[in-house]
């Protein structure tokens, strides 16, 4: 496979036609080889918002593993996946039918489980609203999944350690110290990993709506099926192409706003012609973490008021706003910490959820 790795075809427009994939490494190769590769990454997040990483260092039977425990689960009766119903926990974590999201007030069709990283649970009141998402994950019974969850806690451990370390060379990027996220994320993190299967999409649907992705960096598993797309400032979508071994890296609402939009969420779906597998690792801070502007030079901002696409760039709308009009990803209400940010992702994707279990909102 030929993948082309041009430049964008606009540095402030983001009116890129394909996708960078980069070799990552080099990140430990030593001082000057890191920095480098920091740079390329930082201007990458900038101008196109999604690359292609090879050469990340997580072994392939690490992705493997998950990919074949989530097959075997997807293809089990439903009787049996409804072991994990995600209507069950009032953490909103677990085992969901296809259609049972919603994205942009639009059912995506796809399965999906739910993972997100274990704390004590709070009370069913607790204050802010946001203390109440920390809890237990479910766990499929041994009997009817074996193996399932050894292999996700083996990616749940290793997942996060690579993450740390891309946001370390995002923070290089930017001109802050390398160590600036790890101080800043917080003992009490919350990650999210989606397990997802896609049927075939049907005409007119999606396998997931156009969308942002909510918090700071997410890296992706795509497995051996296409179907991501993501949108250029042209309006045009751009595939995503497989790359054997790869992850794909993007980033969410929270790094663009921290970052005062220099980089960028940028909007992406996924239509498939066949079944197709995928799995996410979305990396978060502690629910408390406050998404103050990050310290940077003014040149970063000089960029930003150049661009369009990027002085212009808003969050995902909620329901009251869509109702009133607000576009799909051009909300103007920017959260104060991240848990208020996860919040309104419930609050938007699963509102029957959050009515059943919190109808004081």
């Amino acid at each position: 496979m030929n993948i082309a790795t041009p430049a964008p075809a606009s540095r402030e427009t983001g009116a890129f036609t394909a996708v960078p994939v980069v070799d990552i490494g080099s990140r430990t190769a030593g001082d000057v080889a890191r920095r480098a590769l920091a740079e390329r990454l930082g201007d990458i997040c900038h101008h196109v918002g999604f690359v292609i990483v090879t050469n990340h260092g997580m072994e392939p039977r690490v992705v493997g593993d998950v990919f074949e425990e989530i097959g075997r689960f997807f293809a089990l009766p439903e009787a049996e996946k409804r072991s994990i119903d995600k209507r069950n926990s009032r953490h909103f974590r677990g085992w969901e039918p296809v259609g049972s999201e919603y994205t942009n007030n639009r059912p995506d069709m796809r399965e999906q489980i739910d993972l997100w990283t274990g704390h004590p649970a709070r009370a069913p009141d607790a204050m802010p609203r946001y203390l109440r998402l920390l809890g237990p994950n479910q766990w499929p019974p041994e009997d009817v999944a074996p193996g399932f969850k050894p292999a996700l806690d083996r990616w749940l451990a290793e997942m996060p350690l690579l993450a740390d370390d891309l946001l370390r060379l995002l923070a290089l990027s930017l001109g802050l110290e390398e160590n600036h996220f790890d101080r800043l994320f917080g003992a009490e993190r919350m990650s999210l990993t989606k397990l997802i299967g896609y049927p075939e999409t049907p005409p007119g649907q999606f396998g997931v709506n156009p969308h942002h992705d909510a918090g700071f960096l997410t890296l992706l598993a795509p497995g051996e099926t296409p179907g991501l797309e993501i949108e250029n400032a042209n309006g045009d979508w751009i595939p995503v192409p497989v790359v054997p071994d790869s992850l794909v890296l993007n980033l969410g609402e929270v790094l663009q706003k921290m970052t005062g939009n220099y980089f960028v969420a940028t909007p992406h779906r996924v239509v498939t012609r066949e079944p197709r597998l995928s799995a996410g690792y979305f990396h978060g801070p502690s629910l408390d973490t406050a998404l103050d502007p990050l310290p940077l030079d003014p040149h970063f901002s000089e960029a930003v008021a150049r661009s369009p696409r990027h002085a212009g760039a808003g969050f995902m709308a909620q329901r009251n706003e869509t109702e009133a009009g607000v576009a799909p990803m051009q909300s103007k209400h920017h959260p104060g910490t991240y848990g208020e940010q996860l919040w309104n992702y419930f609050s938007r994707s699963y509102p029957d959820n959050v009515a059943r279990y919190y109808p004081d909102g």
